[in-house]
C-alpha cells in the first residue's frame, strides 16, 4: 500500500519492522522506524490485540497478506506524530475487506477517524478483487456509527457478540 495523503493527515503503511517493535513493546524503536512519536498511551496490548489479530509468527510468514492495507495515521500539522490507525484484518480472499479504526483520545472529535477511514476504504475498493468493505460496531457506539455512516457505509446485517450482544455490520460496495 502506498502512503495516502488527505487534507489533514498522512497515512503510512504499517511495516513488518514497525509491528515487530510495537508487539515487543519497544516504543522508542517503533518511533524510530515510523519516524513519528506515538501518543503516551499507544501502542498498548488492547490496541494490538484488536488491530492485529494474527500472531507475530503469522505476520512474519506473510506480511503482505497479514498487514494488507494497515496504516498509521499521522497529523500533517505540527510535530510528526501518530494520532491513530486504520487496519483491514489481513488481505481478504473472498472480495470483502473488513476495516477497523482508532484515534487516540486527545485527537478525537475532529473528524480524523472519518477522514482516515474514508481514504483507506476508497483505496481498498480500488484494489483488484475487492468488491466491498465492511465494518462492525455496537448500536451504542455512537462515535463509531458516525464514522461508518460518514464514509458511506450502510447496515447489511447483525450478528451476536459473545459478551456484548448485538453487533451491527455495515458495508460499502464498489
Amino acid at each position: 500500500m502506498p502512503a495516502l495523503v488527505t487534507a489533514r493527515l498522512e497515512l503510512i503503511p504499517v511495516t513488518l519492522e514497525a509491528i515487530e517493535a510495537v508487539i515487543a513493546g519497544d516504543k522508542p524503536r517503533a518511533e524510530r522506524v515510523v519516524g513519528a512519536a506515538f501518543p503516551p498511551e499507544w501502542p498498548n496490548r488492547e490496541l494490538i490485540e484488536r488491530g492485529f489479530p494474527f500472531s507475530l509468527d503469522a505476520i512474519r510468514a506473510d506480511p503482505v497478506t497479514r498487514l494488507w492495507g494497515d496504516t498509521l495515521v499521522l497529523a500533517r500539522e505540527g510535530p510528526r506524530r501518530v494520532v491513530g490507525s486504520v487496519v483491514f484484518h489481513g488481505k481478504p480472499d473472498g472480495g470483502i475487506a473488513e476495516v477497523a479504526y482508532a484515534i487516540e483520545e486527545s485527537s478525537r472529535g475532529q473528524g480524523l477517524a472519518t477522514e482516515a477511514t474514508r481514504a483507506c476504504v476508497e483505496w481498498a475498493l480500488a484494489q483488484i478483487g475487492i468488491e466491498a468493505v465492511q465494518a462492525t460496531t455496537f448500536p451504542w457506539h455512537l462515535a463509531s456509527l458516525g464514522v461508518i455512516r460518514n464514509v458511506g457505509m450502510v447496515q447489511v446485517a447483525t450478528r451476536e457478540h459473545d459478551v456484548l450482544g448485538e453487533l451491527l455490520v455495515f458495508e460499502r460496495r464498489r
